[in-house]
């Protein structure tokens, strides 16, 4: 039902110049529990969507090697960190003139900063541009995001009553004892899978097509990308969408990458749809309507107030205007992670109901715009070359 409701929606929207997004968004509130009618599965739809954000990062991984992440670092490490403070800073803001405890505008700030992947992802894909540097930045940035989100899901319990909250467990063991225990994890994995993983794909994939089925190389890639998902999340802590982005990234270091990315890409595409879907059956309609002044100020955040940071801090990082921009735009959004952390925060009593709705409204709103500006980039580039004196100097080409 999801699937048809976002097929039938998603074609309106095309037919009306609409990015099919925003139709999907509008399927899953139709076929939400908010809305009158047929109400889905909500379970069933998020585990879908799981599946679609983890072939989707598994896709992407394929199109990238080693040399390519390392080559963005000196960008996406330092551009990441900054843009989240200043994300943050502009939350807790918003969060203080509302009356709230600094430690729920830290985790709401927290919560605006992180980017949704698969959003960026699509758009990236549309566009035709995910090979080229400034995609390649901006993915980097999205990898630093989720680790920087895991260390703030592993910290939260430990840190709930000081935040404000009720933690979940009496522990007396210390912060910087828990954040290195979840890097150490995340390295360990890590190492596994450049040493070890780098081995056994190669090996079982050599294996495979010495068989010459079609259907056994499909179920190949498919365990590759959820095995490695699912292990790295039960045995280190990692994300299910990190693991299997370096599953692929493993695996495109192999002969057989570019057949994975052939036989996942139908299937990949219509899981992610199932993610929009999910996202749209959280929202509440009515909360949109009764709640009008708070959710501009959370779509001001995120659409401006981090795609502005985020367009200078590339700049001052030494890249050129066409980077920022495109950096700007796809980071302007939330997703994913943002709802992982809210309902992580709400469990807690860190964070108050409002702030998932508020985080939930201006995911929806954000997603729309992201999809619309993304169609008009080319046109925002001719404007900035012809008004900002950092765009007359772009004179190199990207790869």
């Amino acid at each position: 039902m999801g699937l048809t409701a976002a097929f039938v929606v998603g074609l309106l929207c095309a037919k009306i110049n609409i990015p099919p997004i925003v139709g999907y968004l509008v399927a899953g509130m139709l076929v939400g529990p908010f809305t009158p009618g047929y109400v889905a599965d909500a379970s069933i739809a998020s585990q879908l969507a799981e599946l679609g954000v983890i072939l989707l990062m598994f896709g992407v991984g394929l199109h990238f090697s080693l040399r390519d992440l390392m080559s963005v670092r000196h960008v996406a490490v330092p551009g990441a960190l900054l843009r989240i403070l200043a994300g943050t800073a502009m939350g807790m803001a918003a969060a203080h003139y509302w009356g709230w405890s600094w430690g729920a505008g830290l985790v709401f700030g927290v919560g605006l900063s992180v980017a949704s992947t698969v959003v960026l992802l699509r758009a990236l894909i549309d566009l035709g541009s995910l090979t080229q540097t400034r995609s390649k930045i901006a993915i980097g940035w999205l990898i630093v995001e989720d680790l920087v989100t895991v260390i703030v899901l592993v910290l939260m319990p430990v840190l709930a009553e000081q935040l404000g909250g009720e933690p979940l467990h009496d522990e007396a063991g210390g912060v910087l004892r828990t954040v290195l225990f979840a890097i150490g994890k995340v390295s360990i994995f890590l190492i596994v899978m450049l040493v070890v993983g780098r081995r056994v794909l190669p090996w079982i994939f050599k294996g495979v097509v010495g068989v010459d089925s079609r259907e056994i190389f499909m179920l190949a890639v498919l365990a590759s990308a959820l095995g490695v998902a699912y292990g790295s999340a039960r045995l280190f802590d990692v994300s299910l969408a990190l693991g299997a982005f370096v599953a692929g990234v493993v695996l495109s270091e192999t002969a057989f990458g570019h057949q994975a990315e052939e036989e996942i890409y139908t299937i990949r595409e219509a899981f992610s749809v199932l993610f929009f879907v999910s996202v749209g059956m959280l929202i509440d309609p009515a909360f949109l309507i009764e709640h009008p002044g708070r959710i501009l100020v959370v779509t001001f955040i995120i659409v401006v107030g981090k795609s502005v940071a985020a367009y200078f801090i590339t700049l001052a990082l030494g890249q050129t205007s066409k980077t920022a921009l495109t950096v700007a735009i796809g980071l302007g959004q939330i997703g994913e992670f943002t709802f992982i952390l809210a309902t992580a925060a709400i469990s807690l009593k860190i964070l108050p109901e409002e702030g998932r709705d508020l985080l939930l409204s201006g995911a929806l709103l954000s997603i729309t715009l992201n999809a619309i500006l993304f169609r008009y980039l080319d046109r925002m580039q001719m404007w900035l070359d012809g008004h900002t004196r950092w765009g007359m100097q772009d004179t190199a080409t990207e790869s």
